[in-house]
């Protein structure tokens, strides 16, 4: 089985993504996850240009990883000056790490008009700064920064770039599509010629400007490229760098080739999460193999036909890259679906069932009222509960009354006055906060803090609303929208009402009981 490297840039190229922002204890963290996924390299920082990367290797001086080797980048010494005097060079050979990664330019647009050098300066530039890594006992990786542009121009020059790199001792040459506007055919064309005339072990680092960075970089792959570059999530500058999270599953599952351990597909999925968190970005559910929607069946045939038999309407096991099947439920469902939600409380429920004909009913009524439970299975199952007699009232919902007004040094504040019944007790409370819902949101904290202590560990992250019929202006109905986490589970929750203010109660209602009734069956073991 042939061997693919995985190299991984997510803390390097990654962070020049728009939004993404990682701190010394952020990226060790992820460092500790990719070591756990294991992945072949970790690209740490650019430690000539940011105190923080200068810090993240000090820290990582006295750590010891499982399976990945740390990398530090840095760019080739400048024109007219000596390697010695490089700030970026002594910064790789001061971070302690064992691997270097230094990019030279391969385009004569970027050596005659960005660098402002002679052709033959930058040949010297590029061999004197890798000769100087390995002087220092570094092994080096040789990044050739927009390679395709710059073969495409004048071939013979970008071939000459790799020579001068190999000569000095680079031990992988790392062909880049840096604008990431090279198409597949023409990639293809560039890496054969460049891999028939210069004998040497490669790599691929794609961008994804024009849509191509998995199809390029398995393009060089099948070519012989020996090392794959990308970043978890695709993060990276503009429209980002190649993803790791499908490139992964897709050399090792589609092309049969060996990446990072077969058992620790599993961390593929949970390892996207888990950088998406720390990046304080949403996760693209979308995203194939590891987006919470890359396996989820709405349509009512889909969800009976793959029910029956996954590989009818499943390309992989999701088992596979610790993924799940999602059964979506909304009007489009078929009895096979409903019927698979409802089993998680009632167990030999047949689809045939008049009770599920009922359910599809209730749904397809609520569908057309605004209501949506594809993302807001709080809600939903909730609704199920009520409808098989399985819901146990922790709370009734009495009432509520929301005042803003401004206070005296102009700023403006919410004040949520609630009334809700637990048993015999009723509960009226209020409570002030930055806005209405979330002066609503510490009422009924508030109220039932007491009785339900675990409420504590209950938060919202999200809050969306959704104009549903805009042509009637402000007397529109509006579907809300809530996700909630008791930081070990994630779960959204939906309201619709032409009160906005009505909605949200509905949606934030849900989000708290869902969630206290979750909890209380993970401690009871249901």
């Amino acid at each position: 089985m042939r061997k693919i490297e995985i190299y991984d840039t997510t803390l390097r190229d990654g962070t020049q993504g728009s939004g993404v922002n990682f701190t010394v204890e952020d990226k060790l963290k992820i460092i500790q996850k990719l070591d756990e996924l294991g992945v072949d390299y970790i690209e740490a920082g650019y430690p000539a240009a940011s105190g923080l990367d200068r810090d993240v290797f000090a820290r990582l001086r006295d750590r010891k990883l499982s399976t990945s080797r740390i990398v530090a980048f840095g760019s080739t010494r400048a024109k007219a000056t000596r390697p010695e005097d490089s700030g970026s060079l002594t910064a790789i050979v001061e971070s302690g790490a064992p691997i270097a990664a230094v990019f030279g330019k391969s385009w004569t647009l970027h050596v005659c008009e960005v660098l402002r050098t002679t052709r033959e300066e930058n040949l010297r530039m590029i061999e004197d700064s890798v000769r100087f890594l390995r002087s220092h006992g570094l092994v080096v990786f040789y990044d050739a920064e927009h390679y395709f542009d710059g073969y495409a121009a004048d071939s013979e020059y970008a071939l000459e770039t790799l020579r001068a790199a190999l000569s000095a001792g680079a031990e992988r040459l790392v062909l880049c599509d840096t604008r990431g506007g090279t198409v597949r055919r023409e990639l293809a064309r560039i890496y054969e010629e460049t891999a028939t005339r210069i004998n040497a072990l490669y790599g691929i680092h794609t961008h994804n400007d024009s849509g191509l960075a998995i199809a390029n970089s398995l393009s060089a792959v099948e070519l012989g490229a020996s090392q794959v570059q990308g970043t978890i999530n695709g993060y990276g500058e503009r429209c980002g760098n190649a993803n790791l999270c499908i490139l992964i599953p897709l050399l090792t599952l589609k092309l049969g080739m060996e990446t990072i351990p077969r058992r620790n597909l599993i961390l593929l999925t949970e390892t996207a999460r888990f950088v998406s968190e720390v990046a304080n970005l949403p996760m693209d559910e979308r995203q194939p193999f590891v987006g919470a929607h890359a396996f989820a069946h709405k349509a009512g045939m889909h969800s009976d036909g793959v029910l029956k038999n996954h590989e009818s309407f499943e390309h992989i096991d999701p088992a596979l890259v610790g993924n799940e099947r999602g059964i979506l439920v909304s009007h489009l469902a078929g009895r096979a679906a409903v019927a698979e939600c409802v089993r998680r409380y009632v167990d030999a429920i047949d689809k045939r069932d008049n009770s599920i004909s009922e359910l599809l009913e209730e749904i397809e009524r609520r569908t057309a009222e605004g209501y949506e439970y594809e993302d807001a299975e709080g809600s939903f199952e909730l609704l199920v509960m009520k409808k098989f007699g399985k819901h146990r009232d922790l709370f009734e919902r009495c009432g509520f009354r929301v005042i803003i007004d401004r206070r005296e040094d102009g700023s403006m504040y919410a004040e949520a006055s609630i009334k809700i019944r637990v048993g015999d007790e009723v509960i009226h409370t209020a409570a002030e906060g930055n806005g209405p819902v979330d002066a609503l949101d510490r009422a009924l904290r508030k109220a039932l803090s007491e009785i339900y202590p675990q409420i504590k560990t209950i938060s919202l992250v999200d809050y969306k609303v959704r104009v549903l019929n805009s042509e009637s202006g402000t007397a529109a109905k509006v579907r809300v929208f809530i996700e909630s986490t008791d930081r070990e589970h994630q779960w959204g929750t939906v309201g619709v009402s032409e009160n906005i203010m009505e909605a949200s109660w509905q949606a934030l209602l849900d989000s708290i009981e869902y969630g206290l009734l979750y909890k209380q069956a993970r401690r009871a073991g249901t």
